[in-house]
């Protein structure tokens, strides 16, 4: 499964011309030799019409299903197929980004753009220069990527505490940190009526994100910095440090948007 944002999806969709079903000027044959030649595999596979027959949907239940690094070497084929065959010369801006997606899919970074977009908003230059040392560390310091992810969620809520006009005194753990996040921006479970359609989704989906700052404390004390180990002690890799920074980027991004959102 791809890390690709719906943005990102946007911008593909856009540059291959798949609104109507199509992919560059591919036909059914040519499309399924491009795939085999890049890939090995036939895109013409049941698993990728999950979505519909179409080149274009074929194309977009592969960016679902395929890993990262196999998604990004299609993108960037594809890409030099489209140079090669439009008419137009030089390089757009709109490809210039394609390729920029197509290579950090390649190099297997995660992508924290939505979540720097919100934090330029509120000027907090601690939260980005934690964001800038996660990006820097997720390949090469997993551990260390780990324990920035759950010190991300910490400077998050205390950073949106202290605007809403509560500001946190002393050093309380994470957990008390995202309860109160949570209850002042009325996201607690016990906040949905009993009469809202589908309150029991609603219900757990807001209990989880209030599990995810706990998760990654425990996971940080685990194999994260900040605590001393056996000296033969093994860490885990970059794929796990991924998962922790997507979880901590997600709920971060969703707390600065309803702080926004919701009045103080």
């Amino acid at each position: 499964m791809s890390s690709l944002t719906l943005v990102e999806k946007i911008s593909l969709e856009e540059f291959f011309g798949m609104s109507s079903g199509y992919v560059l000027d591919f036909g059914n044959k040519t499309f399924q030799n491009f795939f085999v030649e890049n890939t090995g595999l036939d895109i013409h596979l049941k698993k990728y019409q999950k979505s519909g027959t179409s080149k274009a949907n074929k194309l977009r239940e592969f960016w679902k299903l395929e890993p990262d690094h196999l998604v990004g070497k299609v993108l960037l084929a594809l890409i030099e197929y489209a140079k090669a065959t439009q008419s137009e010369s030089g390089s757009s801006d709109l490809e210039d980004q394609c390729r920029e997606i197509a290579n950090r899919l390649l190099a297997g970074k995660v992508n924290l753009n939505t979540l720097k977009n919100t934090v330029s908003i509120f000027d907090a230059n601690h939260l980005s220069e934690q964001i800038q040392r996660i990006e820097q560390a997720v390949e090469t310091d997993p551990s260390l990527a780990i324990g920035t992810a759950k010190e991300l969620i910490e400077t998050c809520c205390k950073t949106i505490l202290a605007e809403r006009g509560k500001p946190v005194t002393g050093s309380p753990d994470i957990s008390i940190l995202t309860k109160e996040t949570l209850k002042e921006l009325k996201l607690v479970p016990e906040g949905v009526p009993e009469a809202a359609r589908g309150n029991d989704v609603i219900r757990r989906l807001l209990h989880n994100l209030g599990t995810i700052g706990n998760n990654l404390a425990e996971l940080r004390g685990l194999y994260g910095t900040g605590h001393g180990k056996h000296g033969k002690a093994k860490g885990l890799t970059s794929r796990h440090a991924k998962l922790a920074v997507g979880a901590a980027s997600t709920l971060a991004t969703f707390l600065f948007d309803t702080h926004r959102e919701v009045p103080k």
